[in-house]
């Protein structure tokens, strides 16, 4: 029994259908020129699509992308109410329960923001599921600065074809400026960016115990 590994890049396309109809290409030649293999699935589960794994997470599927910023302390304690060694602390708080609970994500949520961006943009959304594993890195610099970053190793996204053809999607991608060929890295840093927003606002509104009075605020904790 043998598992193979098909490595393809797809241009700006997501091209998870085209790459599944090269394959078959290939493995129906493979079995022409080897009368030896009696059967061949091109599907085994090795490509994990719509799920997250370690062989993605470690070698990609789709696109690798890292956002990184650096905020000053100053700028945590006016707009965002907490300060960078609380924010740190509370990240090496996060890293030990995300340790503990086996997760593949040590940061808060990056699936919202992906998901939302996914909906809008004409992307496969099932592939939140894979997309949303994400590696957080955190820093206390000198002087009080807080280095973050995010990578996501395994983001399938596309600029071309699919549902980003869609009307409205399409002008989601067109309003980003990653419509079309040569710019689904553009776009890949977009959805990055937003996760790592999404993970700084969450963190902060946890450690300054705003969390739960947003959500009274706008009208979620309902009885």
């Amino acid at each position: 029994m043998l598992f193979t590994r098909f490595n393809y890049t797809t241009g700006d396309a997501a091209g998870q259908n085209l790459t599944g109809k090269a394959t078959e290409a290939a493995c129906r030649w493979i079995v022409e020129h080897h009368p030896a293999i009696e059967h061949f699935f091109l599907e085994s589960n090795f490509a994990t699509d719509k799920k997250s794994s370690q062989v993605n997470m470690l070698h990609t599927r789709g696109k690798r992308v890292v956002a990184e910023a650096t905020i000053p302390d100053e700028l945590f304690r006016q707009v965002m109410r907490s300060n960078t060694e609380l924010m740190f602390r509370a990240r090496q708080v996060s890293n030990l329960g995300g340790f503990m609970s086996g997760v593949n994500n040590n940061g808060a949520h990056s699936a919202n923001g992906i998901t939302a961006l996914f909906i809008a943009t004409g992307q496969d959304v099932a592939n939140v599921a894979e997309s949303s594993a994400a590696y957080v890195f955190a820093e206390l610099r000198h002087g009080g600065d807080y280095y973050y970053s995010v990578t996501i190793p395994s983001l399938i996204v596309g600029t071309y074809g699919g549902g980003t053809g869609l009307s409205t999607q399409r002008e989601c991608l067109e309003m980003l400026g990653c419509y079309g060929a040569g710019k689904v890295h553009k776009f890949a840093e977009i959805v990055a960016a937003t996760v790592l927003c999404g993970e700084l606002s969450l963190g902060s509104a946890v450690v300054s115990e705003e969390w739960v009075r947003a959500h009274d605020l706008y009208g979620r904790n309902r009885p």
